[in-house]
Parts: C-alpha cells; sequence; structure tokens
C-alpha cells in the first residue's frame, strides 16, 4: 500500500473549492431595482493528516502501513455588499438575526439614496 498524501490532500482541496463559495451557501449577485447585491462570506479551513510505517513487531517479523487525512470547512454569511452607480455600502446580516437583518436594511438603504438623488435634482 503506497501512502499518498499529496493526492489526497489535493482531492480535499479540490472538494473545499467547488463548495466554499458564496453561491453554495447564500446564493449569487442579484439585482434589487437600481442596486446590485453581492453575497459576501467568511471561510476558515483546517487540513490535518498523519501516517507511519512499520516494518516489524516483537512477536515476528511483520510490515505494516498507516494513514490518515481529514479537513474542515467553516462558511458563515457575512452580509452584502450594495452597489448603485458609483456608491457602495456593506451591509451586515447579524449574527442574532441572520440573513432577514440584511434583507430588512434594503428598504432603508433604497430611501436614503431616494432622498440623495431628490436633494441632488433640487439643487440642479
Amino acid at each position: 500500500m503506497d501512502l499518498h498524501f499529496e493526492e489526497l490532500l489535493g482531492k480535499i482541496t479540490d472538494f473545499i473549492k467547488t463548495e466554499a463559495k458564496t453561491e453554495t451557501v447564500v446564493g449569487e449577485q442579484f439585482q434589487l431595482g437600481e442596486f446590485k447585491c453581492v453575497p459576501v462570506i467568511k471561510v476558515g479551513m483546517g487540513f490535518g493528516s498523519g501516517g507511519g510505517e512499520s516494518t516489524e513487531t516483537k512477536a515476528k517479523a511483520a510490515k505494516g502501513q498507516g494513514a490518515g487525512a481529514g479537513a474542515g470547512v467553516g462558511i458563515e454569511p457575512l452580509g452584502f455588499l450594495v452597489t448603485k452607480g458609483e456608491e457602495i455600502s456593506f451591509i451586515e446580516s447579524g449574527k442574532a438575526h441572520g440573513l432577514a437583518a440584511a434583507f430588512e436594511k434594503v428598504p432603508d438603504l433604497i430611501e436614503k439614496f431616494a432622498e440623495k438623488r431628490t436633494k441632488a435634482e433640487m439643487a440642479n
């Protein structure tokens, strides 16, 4: 039995690359009226591996190998980057309220931009 740590860790890394994306956690960017909303996530990863070999034991001559590997991923939605024209804001999705908090703030953000637009139009 040959131990191929690099190959095993490569497969684990490839799996994480396909799973640790905003699309798999909170979805893809979307348009909300004039606003473009881009989900933002935080990803944490950990790897571990080990192995050993033995060519003999006390009782009799023997040969053995052992190996193991593991990985863990933590993925947390943080919020949304929201853009309108050249303006950009970050709407945090609070831990206590989840993504619902982000969506609750969108109407306030829209109102804020509308007020700025009205003031700018009045100034012209």
